[in-house]
């Protein structure tokens, strides 16, 4: 079992993002008992909301599924009890790295490094575009997919 929790400022667009495409991912490829998948915020601002609409909007046009939800916030515990916490920017990876004391197993991560690129989502809360944001996403979170079966694979 492979435990993911994505990250973001508010978890209301790109970790909640990142969490219904790699959900969706997991389930085509047949592997959804494999994996648990999460998304939180690293900052408080959006506690309790819901997906933000851009998002859902997005998420629709691709035919990704999503559920209602609330936005809620990374605390330690959580940090212990994924085995992969997958950040979209670089503030994310510094309130992560004061969260966990430095990311003391090597947990945290930035998306796109999975896809090869060494950048940021973009924050679409800020830009507006939120297809941009979603094909980033879609490719960090293949790339991630891959990573972990190749993985796997090994191991067997």
């Amino acid at each position: 079992m492979t435990k993911i929790l994505f990250v973001c400022h508010g978890n209301i667009c790109r970790s909640t993002m990142a969490e219904f495409v790699m959900k969706h991912i997991v389930e085509q490829a047949g592997e959804k008992e494999h994996f648990t998948i999460a998304s939180m915020a690293c900052r408080s601002d959006e506690i309790g909301s819901d997906t933000h609409p851009g998002t859902k909007q997005v998420l629709r046009a691709h035919g990704v599924p999503f559920t209602r939800r609330q936005a809620r916030r990374i605390e330690r515990a959580d940090y212990e009890a994924y085995d992969l916490v997958i950040a979209m920017d670089e503030e994310n990876m510094h309130d992560l790295s004061r969260l966990t004391g430095g990311d003391p197993a090597g947990k945290c991560h930035l998306l796109m490094e999975y896809a090869g690129e060494a950048r940021e989502v973009a924050d679409p809360w800020y830009t507006g575009d939120f297809e941009t944001t979603y094909r980033d996403v879609l490719a960090g979170c293949q790339a991630l997919f891959h990573s972990i079966v190749e993985k796997s694979e090994k191991i067997v």
